[in-house]
């Protein structure tokens, strides 16, 4: 018989197992800083804030700022990051639980969080659409990695924890290489003294415009190195993999592959993850990469620097529309770090920094640049050669661009700049010269090769009979040849000599010194071992008559990086270009001014208020929208309204122009529109501020 007593010491054991086998509570709080602040990924424009929830007891040791969670909002489970811990919430209700901590892992770094709120205000966005692109995507397998392994970089080279985890503690230098300063900054009017004050720890900020012909990917890889031996970390944008690769390559060459990490978004998810959390775990902190690489999370940044930054693969696509080049100046002038803008051309955002004092010029004399630069020659710039040549301003193939090219081959390959890529990439009517537009969506026709159908480039739909609406001609011929037909065409005319083509899914990244025609669209063009010994640049009227406001610059741009790919004019380096001579474009490439150019659009910009000169918002939707959006804004003083204009597709767009001095206001007022829309779920409105083009 079972005694009471033993009967109640049976009950108490069964009751502690019991216990012991319960799940921890989670209705009770954290004993220490039990609300989270928290980052909900909202991208509604009224949401644009931080939220408070409760911390459960079992979640108190997992919960660490910046790391990733599950909230419950709205009735459904959202992603975020929690910001911060605090001991009490400003909100006067009972608060959510946390939901879950995805993962403990601290992604979310307190100087990216910051840079990310001021990209958003300076782009009237949302804090959700700036941190979806500073922070990759989760991939646990990566994330579980042990740290003694190492991190392998987008190259899926492995990574050593080489570098000190202690903040402003210089790495060890191999041995046998250069010290910082040894490149050839030389050159350059106060390149040496920047190069100086970065191994000295200073902060300094320069334009940078490159010589032609120069080794600039080791010129940059040397202002790293020198950040480097000040103990504290760089990060550099380039625009495409090519030039990324040149710079990569230099780079190892001076401090080792196991010192940097490549960071771009054409890598994987577990690649780019995986250099990622190099970047945030400290074993790095040197990062290369394109525009995706903006917010990483560099420890101790030191140098913040952009390559080329009027290329246009610099801005972003995606809401809410930012530049890289921004991007790291906002964070220059944040973590107060040394800055460095480089290109060979000089762009007009560029200008401004110098003229404001901000930043400080680093270029070479003038006398240098032009002891170095290619000679170049536009067709038809003197009487004696149109004399000799009279039909050469009708065509793509002057005289004496033949001449030239066939005198260069006998030294090295020839670059053959084309500005658009295909066959023939526009059709028109053969009798009234009207577009050739295809039937079923009235998008243009252009033919793949001369053996294919016309086809459209909006649906793909294959025209096998074409007649022209307009006058019934079933003719129809090329207004623009594109780079695979001039390849054609200049294989006629050089045989016996190798035809190379790069551009589009096909680009060739080096070529040999052996006699060779290599056709290049823009951004395309590969680099020559020793140089090309001359370039030729057709269809430059195409070039400059694309529509947009920065159509001239960007013409400039391109050219000079084509011209810097040439060899030195002493060296018997020549560009030929096919175009009006006239052209103030061209002849500031004659003149290998990118400088005084630059200054120049400065002026124009100052004189017609665009930016960078004043700052410059686009609304676009249907003029309905556009009407209510505008009756519900509170500009500015001294704002301006232009338009509506109409773009097609039943959409329209307002330009609101305001003086520099207010473009917070401006933003602010544009991020309080949004907001009430999208409170009261109304139709959105696209915005964007100082929008990279214009055209209409």
């Amino acid at each position: 018989m079972v005694t009471s007593s033993v009967r109640k010491e049976l009950l108490d054991v069964a009751r502690r197992r019991v216990q012991a086998a319960s799940p921890p509570r989670t209705d009770l709080p954290a004993p220490d800083r039990p609300v989270a602040r928290v980052a909900v990924d909202m991208p509604l424009a009224h949401l644009d804030r931080l939220f408070d929830y409760l911390i459960p007891l079992n979640l108190h040791e997992l919960v660490v700022p910046g790391c990733r969670v599950k909230v419950r909002f709205a009735g459904r489970d959202v992603a975020g990051f929690v910001v911060e811990r605090v001991e009490a919430s400003g909100h006067p209700g009972a608060l959510a639980a946390l939901g879950r901590v995805v993962s403990s892992e601290v992604v979310l770094h307190p100087q990216i969080l910051a840079a990310a709120r001021l990209v958003a205000d300076r782009y009237a966005g949302n804090l959700a659409d700036v941190l979806r692109r500073a922070v990759p995507p989760r991939h646990a397998r990566v994330e579980a990695e042990t740290q003694a392994g190492g991190i392998a970089d987008g190259r899926g080279e492995a990574l050593t924890a080489t570098l000190s985890d202690a903040p402003g503690q210089a790495p060890v230098r191999a041995s046998g290489q250069p010290e910082p300063g040894d490149s050839s900054w030389v050159r350059e009017v106060g390149g040496e003294a920047f190069l100086g004050r970065l191994t000295a720890g200073d902060t300094p900020r320069a334009v940078w415009t490159a010589l032609p012909a120069s080794d600039w990917p080791s010129q940059l890889a040397s202002a790293v190195a020198a950040t480097a031996a000040s103990g504290r970390g760089s990060l550099v944008c380039l625009p495409d993999v090519l030039d990324l690769n040149r710079v990569a390559a230099a780079l190892t060459q001076l401090i080792g592959a196991d010192r940097f990490v490549v960071l771009t978004s054409e890598l994987g998810p577990a690649a780019r993850y995986r250099a990622f959390l190099a970047i945030s775990r400290r074993r790095v902190r040197i990062v290369l990469g394109n525009r995706a690489a903006a917010f990483a999370p560099v420890h101790d940044l030191g140098l913040v620097a952009i390559w080329d930054d009027g290329h246009d693969l610099h801005g972003e696509p995606r809401a809410p529309y930012h530049h890289t080049r921004e991007v790291l100046l906002l964070r220059a002038h944040q973590e107060r770090c040394a800055a460095l803008i480089g290109g060979f051309s000089c762009s007009v955002e560029a200008q401004s920094l110098v003229e404001s004092g901000w930043a400080a010029r680093v270029a070479a004399a003038r006398d240098e640049a032009r002891r170095v630069a290619p000679l170049v020659n536009v067709t038809g710039e003197s009487d004696v050669e149109i004399a000799r040549d009279s039909a050469g301003a009708a065509s793509r193939m002057p005289r004496r661009v033949f001449e030239i090219v066939r005198e260069s081959l006998l030294t090295g390959p020839v670059l053959v700049h084309s500005p658009r890529y295909g066959y023939q990439p526009a059709l028109a009517c053969e009798g009234c010269r009207q577009s050739a537009r295809c039937a079923k969506c009235g998008g243009p026709l252009r033919r793949p090769t001369q053996a294919d159908w016309p086809v459209c480039r909006w649906c793909g739909a294959v025209t096998e009979s074409w007649s022209c609406p307009h006058c019934s001609t079933r003719a129809l011929r090329a207004p623009v040849v594109g780079s695979l037909r001039t390849g054609e065409e200049w294989g006629r005319s050089f045989p016996g000599v190798r035809v190379l083509n790069s551009g589009g899914d096909h680009v060739v990244a080096r070529v040999d010194r052996d006699p060779a025609i290599v056709i290049a669209t823009p951004g395309a063009e590969p680099v020559a071992d020793g140089g090309y010994p001359a370039a030729v640049l057709l269809d430059t009227w195409l070039t400059l008559a694309r529509p947009g406001l920065r159509v001239n610059e960007e013409a400039l741009r391109r050219w000079l990086n084509v011209a810097a790919l040439v060899r030195a004019g002493a060296h018997g380096g020549r560009i030929i270009a096919v175009g009006e001579p006239t052209s103030p474009t061209l002849q500031a490439l004659v003149r290998w001014d990118p400088v005084g150019f630059a200054s120049r659009c400065l002026d124009e910009r100052r004189s017609a208020h665009l930016p960078p000169a004043s700052r410059l918002a686009t609304l676009t939707a249907s003029p309905e929208v556009i009407a209510e959006a505008l009756s519900g804004i509170e500009l500015p003083r001294e704002a301006e309204v232009l338009g509506p204009v109409q773009l097609g597709d039943g959409e329209f767009r307002v330009v609101i122009r305001v003086p520099r001095r207010r473009g917070a206001a401006l933003t602010r007022a544009l991020q309080q529109l949004q907001a009430a829309r999208s409170s009261r779920k109304l139709v959105p409105v696209r915005v964007q501020v100082d929008p990279l083009e214009l055209a209409w």
